[in-house]
C-alpha cells in the first residue's frame, strides 16, 4: 500500500518508487537501487585529525538492512562510492562487517565503481562493474553530461530547499526528469549539494522534478518550486 512515506515516478518507462530512507525500489525487477553509503568516512577522518563519532558505518548499514528487511530485494544495486576510499573495507570493525556480510547473503549484490572507490571489494557481494545494464536502465557512478535513457547515477548528493508555510524545508532528495535519475547520498555522514547547482541543474536542461524527502513523507516538487537558499557544499564529492 502506497504511504506518504514513498513517492512514485517512471524512468524510462519502468515504474520505481522513492522511498524516504534515501532508497529507490523497483517492483518489476524487485531491485533496490541507493548511492553513495560512504562506509568508514569517519574513520578517514580520523586519520586527519577530524574526531567524528566512529559509528557511521554501523548507522549506515542498519538503515540499509531495515530497507533491505522492508522490500526483500532479489537484487541491490549500489552506485558507486559505497566505501568512503580504497581501503575503507579493511578498517570496516568486525560487528560492521558482518552485517554487510549478512545484506551480501541475502540479495545479489552489485557494487558499481566510483570515484571514492575504484575497486570495491569483490569478496563483499559477487559482482563488481563500472556500469550495469538492467532492462531499460543503466547504472553508473556519475551522470553523464548529454542526451542520455534510462541513466541512475549518485554522486552529486543532491539536496534541495523550498518554502513551506513562511518556513524553509530543506533535505536530500531524488532528482529525475524521466529520463534520468540521480539518487540521493544514503551515508550517515554525506554532505549535498544543491539542486540548483550548475553541476546538477546542468543534467537537465529541460527541467526536472525532485522526490523530496521529509521526517515523514516524500514530496514530489517541480524545480520551479525551489530555491537555491540552504544549499551545502559537500564534503564527499
Amino acid at each position: 500500500m502506497m504511504t506518504d512515506a514513498v513517492s512514485p515516478f517512471r524512468l524510462n518507462g519502468a515504474d520505481l518508487i522513492a522511498d524516504r530512507a534515501g532508497v529507490a525500489w523497483w517492483p518489476a525487477e524487485r531491485t533496490l537501487l541507493v548511492a553513495d553509503l560512504h562506509l568508514e568516512k569517519g574513520s578517514r577522518w580520523a586519520r586527519r585529525g577530524a574526531m567524528l563519532p566512529p559509528y557511521d558505518s554501523r548507522l549506515t548499514l542498519r538503515n540499509l538492512a531495515a530497507c533491505v528487511d522492508r522490500y526483500a530485494p532479489a537484487r541491490l544495486i549500489a552506485v558507486g562510492d559505497s566505501f568512503d576510499d580504497p581501503g575503507a573495507e579493511n578498517r570496516l570493525p568486525a560487528e560492521d562487517r558482518a552485517a554487510l556480510e549478512t545484506i551480501a547473503a541475502r540479495t545479489e549484490l552489485i557494487w558499481i565503481a566510483g570515484n571514492h572507490d575504484p575497486a570495491p571489494p569483490e569478496d563483499i557481494g559477487a559482482m563488481v562493474a563500472e556500469e550495469w545494464v538492467l532492462g531499460p536502465l543503466l547504472f553508473r557512478h556519475e551522470a553523464k553530461p548529454g542526451p542520455v535513457a534510462g541513466e541512475v547515477s549518485g554522486h552529486f548528493h543532491p539536496k534541495a530547499s523550498v518554502g513551506v508555510r513562511h518556513k524553509r524545508v530543506r533535505g536530500k532528495c531524488f532528482v529525475t526528469d524521466g529520463r534520468r535519475l540521480i539518487l540521493p547520498a544514503f551515508g550517515a555522514y554525506t554532505g549535498g549539494l544543491n539542486v540548483l547547482d550548475p553541476a546538477i541543474s546542468g543534467l537537465f536542461p529541460k527541467g526536472f522534478d525532485v522526490h523530496l524527502i521529509g521526517q515523514r513523507i516524500v514530496r514530489r516538487l517541480p524545480k520551479a518550486r525551489l530555491t537555491a537558499r540552504g544549499s551545502e557544499p559537500s564534503s564527499s564529492i
